[in-house]
């Protein structure tokens, strides 16, 4: 199983980004799709995440600003990323959780990381 994040780059503040994340390889089913963030010597947290039913949840500091969506069809989860501050840099990863047969366990799994840098 394998997660691949693309979408990162250099925006002024206020300007926009989508970080796109496509899950491949061999599994049953996914649950849980999100983003996390790692900014420079803090903690990896919770950005946002998306069930599969399609019920959301993100962190207060990017409400109303940031929207996570999901294709489950392909496998694949976004976020938008709008009003972006300065403090929103960080490298962004993605995760999901995955059954990778009908009666297995789930395991989260992490994508490669996409640098968000804000700057003027």
């Amino acid at each position: 199983v394998q997660l691949q994040a693309s979408g990162g780059g250099l925006v002024q503040p206020g300007g926009s980004l989508r970080l796109s994340c496509a899950a491949s390889g061999s599994f049953f089913s996914i649950n849980v799709m999100g983003w996390y963030r790692q900014a420079p010597e803090k903690q990896r947290e919770l950005v946002a995440g998306i069930t599969v039913g399609g019920i959301t949840n993100s962190a207060d500091s990017v409400k109303g600003r940031f929207t996570i969506s999901r294709d489950s069809a392909s496998n694949l989860v976004y976020l938008q990323m709008n009003s972006l501050k300065l403090e929103d840099t960080a490298v962004y990863y993605c995760n999901a959780r995955i059954r990778r047969t009908w009666r297995g366990d789930e395991y989260d799994y992490w994508g490669q990381g996409t640098l968000v840098t804000v700057s003027s």
